[in-house]
């Protein structure tokens, strides 16, 4: 169902987190590479950030778990099991070759008014819709009521929600810059929150539920299925961003100069992504193509895949095993 309190506040989530991370780090929120470089590289730039990320669930959990999405039934033959390994290997292969996903390239790569970022968006969710559509199908909304019919959040959703986007914003805006020295402890403290934020906005928005995800890409083929809510991530996470990238201007030298941050608040640098255009290859489409087609089969892209693994362990044992043989190959 059509969320809009829900998806706008947990997408200004997702805002603060990545747009935090590059302005007190230096760096960006690309989720895909941050798992694969826990997995097969580890340090204090991407563990943090994914233990963080694996939290969220704690809260959303004990605090409000109506949050939480249904999720389709675990693997339960060996031929689901294979099923989720295959996705779940597409997935990585996918992420790795494209050199991002939707976190990456989408959210962060958009903002930061990427070219490269630019075409690979189009690339992947282009195919998403079309495998969606044409390929997987789309659910219904329960009980024949269309998807885009709006629903509302609980007393209690709403204090959590209102609570936890508050305390982000002071914590980003106000207590990072001012409790915090330039030092490797503060950029793993704040990575870890910026994980903590960013996987709290996934479950809020909505973008962690996979069958909601589905129901956005229904707009092309049956009006009645289509969910709009994950339309405001544009508007509370992508703009926002863009608008505070545009403000600020990070990616110069050093200091403050002319109202433009040219130092991260917690870095000596920036380490933002240096490919453009140019470096696109057969390998870069191919990789979002395919990462466009699991995510249109499943409605699955690595964030939601990691929240999904905490609470089904054997999917996320098939899944996460799969990614590691496809960031691999």
């Amino acid at each position: 169902m059509f969320t809009p309190v829900h998806t706008s506040l947990g997408a200004l989530l997702l805002y603060q987190s990545s747009s935090g991370l590059l302005i007190h780090n230096g760096t960006v929120l690309g989720i895909s590479s941050l798992l694969s470089g826990c997995m097969l590289n580890p340090s204090q730039d991407n563990v943090p950030i994914i233990v963080g990320l694996l939290s969220s669930v704690v809260p959303i959990y004990l605090l409000v778990p109506s949050l939480l999405p249904t999720y389709p039934a675990a693997p339960n033959s060996w031929a689901s099991l294979m099923s989720t390994v295959a996705t779940g290997f597409l997935l990585g292969w996918g992420t790795k070759s494209g050199r991002g996903c939707t976190s990456g390239h989408m959210l962060c790569g958009l903002s930061r008014l990427s070219p490269r970022s630019l075409i690979a968006t189009g690339i992947f969710f282009t195919t998403a819709l079309l495998t969606a559509n044409f390929v997987s199908g789309i659910p219904p909304c329960p009980a024949d009521i269309p998807c885009y019919t709006p629903t509302y959040p609980s007393n209690s959703e709403s204090a959590f929600m209102v609570g936890a986007t508050t305390l982000t914003f002071l914590t980003n805006a106000f207590m990072i810059p001012r409790a915090m020295d330039r030092s490797q402890q503060s950029r793993t403290t704040f990575s870890y929150l910026a994980g903590l934020q960013f996987g709290t906005g996934l479950f809020i928005s909505g973008m962690a539920d996979p069958v909601k995800v589905l129901r956005f890409f229904a707009f092309l083929t049956d009006p009645a299925r289509f969910d709009p809510s994950l339309a405001l991530v544009i508007f509370f996470g992508i703009i926002p961003a863009l608008i505070t990238y545009l403000s600020m201007k990070p990616g110069q030298n050093t200091g403050v100069k002319g109202g433009k941050l040219v130092k991260p608040t917690l870095a000596e640098a920036w380490r933002l992504p240096t490919a453009t255009v140019a470096d696109i290859d057969w390998q870069f489409v191919l990789g979002a193509t395919v990462f466009g087609v699991v995510w249109g089969l499943r409605g699955v892209c690595p964030g939601p895949a990691v929240l999904r693994s905490v609470l089904q362990p054997v999917w996320g044992l098939a899944e996460m095993a799969g990614y590691m043989l496809g960031n691999l190959i």
